[in-house]
This record gives structure tokens, sequence and C-alpha cells, in this order.
């Protein structure tokens, strides 16, 4: 007896000893790769990718599994896993009876032997292999605790098919994730494992091995937990999904190259309704060669995107749709022009209502052309800004003062990648490249109040870290806006609470329409990757309808915007635009920054007299019988040029009296010169000697006469210029009116040698 206990006593010292010095190995297979899960903005699974192995196997902490797949699958598995080291003596001598007698009394494995198994893909039909898995549960038990075995094992475990591990097959097999389950979809995934080949999930089978199995499991627990069982259980089982989660799959790998488990700032029902909306409109412009477009839509004050479309068809290799659109560069076209006339209403150049000229005009070699190649005369900054005019803007990108249009858009983060002198006053027409993320940006800070940089966010997990600083005042973030919120019936933009823009490439290459609703920004484009353009790509009439009707769909929330506590309404004379007199019959309201906007009494509007008896003119109403009163529009010489050349000639009065002219001699304003300027330096060249000189005039002016120093240069009319052939120095260049009232401005002009 004392020989057996001695023996019995080195046997339990040699396993103590043999236990201790067990080698530490890793719970996982080296080189195991994972799949990578984005959620939406509600924790709701959207994509779902492959590991590098082919199979879906998502990696899910213990904590992030429900309790009852947890229970369910120690009680289908291993009851005793909590006490055992790994090895259940009692379950292995079972299995062995079983298999010397034919029966079947159960397996002899425990959940760590399971796992031993799969982490070391052993063979255990065999008596060796049996043997190494013993041992490796052994091992496994000595260096791990319970909780990160039966953890590893739920990551590991197979659940048909190319499944492995619970997490991946609670979103496979029950559109949720591991922590979501109910009792029943737990108590199914649980008897998975056991039998995976048979017990799969199919769509076109009835499951009946599966049902069985997962019937015996749920009553076994609602006994133990002394619940009545509902005949529901019977009749419930799992069926295979149509395909996996792939939704927004250009945000997916933007944002899981780095991570495994993603929480993205998507709204997954707004996703799917821009994703349709896309889709819909292509197929019925698909016969004029529209085929592929983008959209991102942002929730302003978070900046969060709500649905992130980067093609129309991911897996089209057709319209190339794995390139993302949204990080894509291209031309903007007109798309940047409302940041001009926010910075020039901050700048004090112009108001909604000021008049600005829609006419020919040379920038030194640049000639602008509008898009349908015609000019509109004088029109107001708002009518300018939304029938996008090209001469306009370039005049006011030009009369800017420093930081310019350039330096504004690399503060908001767009990413030129040279310096402003290269894109030069081709800037506001498109001719830079931006991406759909940088407008889109942009937009947000229109519609935040003009702080930048306006960083989107796109996932819940990453940290806000922006510093923004005022950009544009929100006064004129919300004049722009105001002055974009206009609808136009014909294209399907009737929605008067959206302020939108759009713009179209050069060529025909890109169609872009950006939109405001509220706190939303949309921004859409239609176009192709490979730059093929179509003389359809015109962004009024494809790229601005697909804006309204996305915003139809998406049927988004929306309340007026208050006017800023810097800004006033005035009444304005509706054809000068300045404040009215008692002789502007017509009035309008208008937004106007006080002490920065540009105001004065509306000149435009004179009262003349007229002798019936000459046709002539008079200085004031003397008294003489047969003399008419009638109001006249006034206008400027080179205004009234405008008017004609836009063929809308306005009716003038009539001559001055030769005596009234000579008492209004020194009446009025002095001319002013635009060109030359004085902040210029002016180069001269062999082929070009010559430098434009032109005036803005009073009305009633007639002729301007040019002096360079003591020298004549000549005499043309205010609206037009006269060519200097200047040479180079300093010089002091005069302009008078016939009206004797003058004005100068100092010029330097420097000789270009251009021989080689």
């Amino acid at each position: 007896m004392k020989r057996w206990l001695r023996v019995l006593v080195c046997l339990f010292l040699v396993t103590c000893i043999t236990w201790l010095l067990l080698p530490r190995c890793e719970l996982y297979p080296e080189g195991v790769t994972w799949s990578r899960v984005m959620l939406d903005r509600e924790g709701a699974v959207m994509h779902l990718t492959l590991a590098g192995d082919g199979r879906y196997r998502l990696k899910t902490p213990l904590a992030e599994i429900h309790a009852d797949v947890i229970e369910a699958t120690l009680t289908h598995e291993d009851r005793w896993f909590r006490w055992h080291p790994g090895v259940n003596p009692v379950s292995l001598m079972r299995g062995m009876v079983g298999l010397v007698g034919g029966q079947r009394l159960g397996g002899g494995s425990t959940v760590t032997m399971q796992l031993a198994r799969l982490r070391f893909g052993l063979h255990t039909r065999s008596l060796m292999g049996k043997c190494e898995q013993i041992f490796r549960a052994l091992q496994l038990e000595r260096h791990h605790s319970k909780d990160e075995i039966l953890e590893a094992y739920l990551n590991l475990a197979p659940y048909g098919g190319n499944v492995e591990g619970v997490g991946a097959a609670s979103i496979l097999w029950c559109g949720k994730q591991a922590s979501e389950l109910s009792l029943r979809e737990a108590v199914t995934l649980s008897v998975l494992p056991q039998s995976p080949a048979r017990r799969r999930p199919r769509a076109d089978a009835d499951n009946a091995h599966l049902a069985a199995a997962q019937v015996r499991l749920i009553r076994e627990l609602q006994q133990e937990r002394e619940v009545r069982s509902d005949p529901l259980d019977e009749a419930f089982t799992l069926r295979a999904p149509v395909e996996p989660p792939r939704e927004a799959p250009h945000l997916a790998r933007r944002l899981l190259k780095p991570e495994s488990r993603v929480q993205s700032t998507v709204d997954a029902n707004q996703q799917r309704i821009v994703e349709r909306s896309l889709a819909d409109y292509i197929s019925r412009k698909r016969e004029v060669g529209i085929e592929n477009a983008c959209a991102l839509l942002v929730h302003a004050p978070t900046r969060e995107v709500l649905a992130y479309a980067g093609s129309a068809r991911f897996l089209s290799s057709d319209i190339h749709g794995q390139v993302d659109g949204i990080t894509a560069r291209r031309s903007p076209g007109s798309a940047l022009k409302p940041f001009i006339y926010a910075m020039a209403l901050d700048q004090g150049l112009i108001h909604p209502r000021s008049l600005v000229s829609d006419m020919k005009a040379s920038f030194g070699s640049y000639n602008p052309e509008n898009f349908d190649r015609g000019f509109a005369g004088p029109i107001t900054a708002a009518e300018a800004l939304f029938r996008s005019r090209n001469i306009p803007a370039v005049t006011l990108a030009q009369q800017l003062a420093p930081p310019g249009l350039y330096t504004l858009l690399r503060r908001a983060g767009v990413a030129f990648p040279k310096p402003a002198a290269h894109y030069g006053l081709a800037l506001p027409l498109g001719g830079a490249e931006v991406s759909m993320e940088e407008l889109a940006s942009l937009y947000v800070m229109l519609a935040n109040g003009g702080k930048g940089p306006q960083r989107l966010r796109f996932s819940k997990n990453a940290a806000d870290s922006t510093e923004m600083r005022p950009l544009l005042t929100p006064e004129a973030c919300w004049l722009v806006r105001e002055m974009l919120r206009q609808p136009d019936v014909e294209l399907g933009a009737d929605d008067p609470a959206v302020s939108w823009k759009t713009g179209t490439s050069h060529g025909f290459r890109d169609a872009w329409a950006a939109g405001i609703r509220g706190e939303y920004v949309l921004v859409v484009w239609i176009g192709n990757f490979s730059g093929k353009p179509n003389p359809a790509f015109v962004a009024r009439e494809c790229a601005a309808p697909l804006l309204f009707e996305t915003f139809q769909r998406l049927n988004l929330p929306w309340k007026k915007t208050p006017i800023p506590a810097g800004l006033r309404e005035i009444e304005v004379c509706a054809v000068s635009g300045q404040l009215p007199t008692p002789l502007c019959r017509h009035h309008t309201r208008c937004g106007f920054i006080p002490g920065v906007s540009p105001i004065q009494p509306c000149l435009i509007h004179q009262e003349v007299f007229t002798d019936t008896t000459s046709g002539l003119r008079t200085r004031c109403d003397d008294g003489r019988p047969g003399l008419k009163r009638e109001i006249y529009e006034c206008w400027p010489p080179d205004m009234l040029a405008l008017f004609r050349q836009a063929g809308l000639p306005r009716r003038e009065p009539p001559a001055f009296e030769t005596d009234a002219k000579l008492v209004l001699m020194d009446s009025g304003n002095a001319p002013r010169i635009t060109s030359p300027r004085e902040s210029l330096v002016y180069s001269i060249r062999e082929n070009q000697k010559s430098i434009p000189l032109s005036s803005e005039a009073a009305p009633g002016v007639k002729k301007v006469y040019w002096f360079a120093g003591a020298q004549f240069l000549g005499v043309s009319s205010p609206a037009e210029p006269l060519m200097w052939p200047a040479s180079p120095g300093k010089w002091t260049v005069q302009v008078l009116d016939d009206r004797g009232r003058s004005a100068s401005c100092r010029v330097n002009v420097e000789a270009v040698n251009t021989a080689k």
C-alpha cells in the first residue's frame, strides 16, 4: 500500500513539474488573418470583408458576445469547462466506452481540446493525434485564462462554409452582431461547430439537421432555466443571406485599411437612398452617355458624412467603378465662384444688388468668356453669381485685396499642388483641380458661417482635433446662400430651401452640383473616370436635376437659418441697387453689412427738364412755358455702352442747352482710371508695346482726354479704351473729361528683352 502511495506521489510530482515546464504557446495560429467590419452610425454592420485566406473570420472580444451564446455553447460542448484543467477524464472515458461498444455516448473533447485542434491543425482520429491534442490542451490551460481560451475558441470555431468564429457567423447567418443575438439565434449558432458541413444554413434546403439539433439544445436550456417552451422554437432555423453586407464599399476600403473594426458616421438608410438615386438617374440617362456619378452627403454642424457613393457601380469594370470619385481630383468648373463673392462681400466691393459688368474684358493676356459666349451687360451681383457669369467673377477676383481666392481655399483645406501664380485668374473658372471631399468641405464652411478648415468626419472612432478660425464672416456666408437660393422650375430645381451652384469643367469632362439645404450639404458629380468628354455633361442640365432629385428622396428636415446679428436688410433702388431717392419708382429689399457694404444715394434716376420747343435739356425749372419734367435713367457712358452691346439699349436724356452745360461744367464726379493700375508694373515687349487706357466717367460725359506727363496721348469715348504706345519709365497718366474734371495715377513701365 505504501508502495502504491509513493508511486502516486511521484506521478503527481512529475505531473506538476511537467505542468510547470510546459512552454508558452499563443492562442491563435501564426499568420492568422481577420475580416474587417465597418458599422454605420447606429452600430449596425454595413460592410464585412474576407480574411486573407478567403474566409470570414471576425475577431470578437468575449465581452461583445451575448451571454446566451456562451451559455448555449458550454452547455452543448463542455459543461465542466470552468472546472477541468483542459481535459475532462470522465468525458474521455465515456467517449472511449462508446467507441468500443459502437454507441454514441457523447464526445470526449473539451472546448480547450477543440481549440488545440484548431490552433495547431491536428488530426485527432488517430491515437497519436488524440494524445497530442490532450498535451496541447494542457499547454493552453497552463498559460491562458479560461476566458481567453473560450474567446479564442469562439473566434476560430467553424460555423459552416467559409465562416469561422461567432462574430462573422452572427453577421452572416443572423444579420446582426454577436452582442445582439436572441436566445433562439444563440442556440442555433451554438450547434453549428459540432457539424458545420451538415448543419450549415442553406437558402435552398429545409435545414433539417440544424433544426433538430437546435430544438434539442433549446429544450435543454429551457428545462435548466425552468422556462416554458415556445412552439415557435421548433420552427425557427437560420437562413443564409443573399450576400454578405458590402455597403459603401469605397468608404469601407478607405476606413478599414488601418483598422479592423470602424464605426462610420454613415446613415445606412440615407446611403441606400443616395445610391438608388444615382442608379435610377443613370438608368434614365444612359442613352445620352451618362453612365457614372458620385455623391457625398454631409451634416454641416457636425461635419459628419452621412452618405458616401464613390461611383455608380463599384463592381463595374466598364466605368472603372472601384475608383473612388470622392478623393479623385478634377476641375470644379464654376463651383468655386461663391467664395469669390463671399470675399467681395466681406471686403466691401459689392452687396447682392450691386451692379457688375458682364461684358467682354481682357486681363493682360487672359481673355475669359462666358459659357454661352454672350454677354448680359450690367447685372446685379446676385444674378451674376446665380447665372454663373464668368466675366464678373474674374473681375471681382482681380479686385480682391490679399489674401485672395487662392489663399482662402488653401486655408480652407484645398491641397493645391502648385503656387497661386500657376493658376492666375483662371482659378475662379475651374483652372485648378479639387476633390469632391474638398469641395464638400468648402460648402460646409459656407453653411457653418465661414469657419475653416471644415475637415469632414468619416469615422466615429477618430478624434476631432481640427482647429478652426474665421475665414469668412457669417454675414457674407448668409448673403451668398441667399444669392444661390433661386429655384429653376424648368430644370426640376424647384425646392426654394436649397442654395445651389453648378460647375462644368472645360471640355465637358465634369459636371458638378453642390447644394445646401438647412444643415445638410450634398455634392454630386457626373462624368467619366477616364476623362472622356461628353457634350451632355452640362452641369445645369444634368448634375442639377440629380442634386434636387436626391434631395427630394432624402426628405431631410429643414428650417430657415436665422439672419446673423451683424446683418441688416435695407430698401434699395431695384434698378441701381443704391439707396432710393424720391425719384426711384421701384424698390426692393437687400441684405447689407453696415460699415462694410458699399452704398450711396441712387445717381441713376434723375429729374430732367426739357424745353418742348427746342427739345434740349435745361439746367432746372426756370419757369419758362412749355417746360416738360421727366425721370430718366442717367447711366455712365461705359454702362450705356454695355447695355448697347448686350442688346439692351437705354433711353438717354436729351442733350444740354449750351448755357446749362456751362453751369454744370464743374458738377458731378471726376473720372476714375481703371487702366493702368498703380499697383502693377507694366512690361512691354517688341511685339506688344501698347497699354490700354480706360476710365469710368460720370453720366453725360462724351469724351475723355489722356495725357502722359505733359504729352497729349489722344481722345476717346469713355466706353472705349485708348491704346498707349508706352515707353519705359515712370509716368504720370492723367485723364480729363469734357467737363473739366480730372484724375491721375503713377505708372511704372519696363522693357523686356525677348531676344535669345
